[in-house]
């Protein structure tokens, strides 16, 4: 698996998993406050897109996965 798609993933993963800890009408809901961590995730995927600066493929990258070609 390549570093962009790990990133897609976990992306996803925290978006959804921030929205159901953050919207009252799921059964997990926590506290509305979780939907600054959906903003967050958000805002940096759209900066990554133009600056091309993505704190976790830094990660990745020193771990040893692979990026993908391009």
């Amino acid at each position: 698996m390549t570093t962009d798609r790990i990133i897609r993933i976990v992306a996803g993963l925290f978006i959804l998993l921030s929205l159901s800890l953050g919207v009252e009408g799921s059964p997990l809901f926590q506290s509305g406050n979780w939907l600054w961590f959906t903003a967050f995730v958000g805002a940096n995927l759209f900066q990554s897109g133009f600056t091309r600066f993505c704190p976790l493929e830094m990660i990745l990258k020193k771990l040893g996965i692979k990026e993908s070609c391009q």
